[in-house]
């Protein structure tokens, strides 16, 4: 489970899109791969590609290493990072106790001004 409320939400805003979703779901099932091969498996461009496994690494749920092929050709390898998260009424809460950041939208009750 992340450690803070701000890990917890970078994480759910990596999985709310479809693409990451088949990303992560195509790298559990290969295992570790480069760029190249997985956006021909998905059927995207490697630019798109890049983008989605981007924000998956930031978020902690993918890892890369850049390798060299035999030919002297420099390949980024990607892979599921082990995670695990679990969401209940507790877990938020206690989650939400250690948010950097409070929405701006969010009032004190019997907030009556703005």
């Amino acid at each position: 489970m992340p450690n803070t409320g701000d890990q917890l939400l970078d994480r759910l805003a990596a999985l709310a899109n479809p693409h990451r979703l088949r990303v992560l779901a195509a790298l559990q099932n290969k295992g570790r791969t480069y760029v190249s091969q997985l956006a021909r498996e998905l059927g995207i461009s490697r630019p798109l590609l890049h983008l989605h496994l981007r924000k998956l690494e930031e978020a902690g749920l993918v890892t890369s290493r850049l390798e060299l092929s035999a030919d002297g050709k420099a390949l980024n390898y990607f892979e599921v990072a082990p995670f695990e998260i679990a969401l209940t009424p507790s877990s938020i809460a206690e989650a939400v106790e250690t948010l950097s950041v409070v929405p701006s939208s969010i009032k004190p009750e019997g907030d009556q001004h703005g």
